[in-house]
């Protein structure tokens, strides 16, 4: 999947926003957990993350993927799609309300469950 680690720089070569997607499983499934998503502090408000977000989203369909996870803030991750998934579990001390997905295929959150772990290639 480093395919799906993209970034943003400057002509002249500055990175200044980043984005990581990394396989997980969630009960067993195959999962994309996206994290982190970074823009420098200078850039902020100019859509870099947005960019990154939705193209990584789009490549990541593009790849035959089907589900998105991320821990993360509710408010931010909603305006792309992002809704609370209450079934999933993560490692100690991940506030649950933070745990969202994200459909890349129609329903390919639709019965997904358990534990979220590390996938080993």
């Amino acid at each position: 999947v480093s395919c799906l680690c993209l970034t943003v720089r400057q002509p002249q070569g500055t990175l200044v926003g980043a984005i990581r997607f990394w396989p997980i499983r969630v009960g067993g499934n195959p999962t994309l957990l996206l994290g982190p998503l970074a823009v420098h502090p200078t850039h902020q408000g100019e859509g870099i993350g947005r960019s990154l977000i939705l193209t990584g989203l789009n490549k990541a369909r593009d790849r035959g993927w089907s589900r998105v996870l991320v821990i993360g803030d509710h408010l931010y991750y909603s305006r792309f799609g992002f809704f609370r998934v209450s079934k999933v579990e993560c490692p100690s001390p991940t506030d649950s309300k933070r745990i969202l997905g994200y459909d890349l295929t129609p329903g390919g959150w639709d019965r997904i469950d358990g534990a979220a772990e590390k996938w080993t290639f």
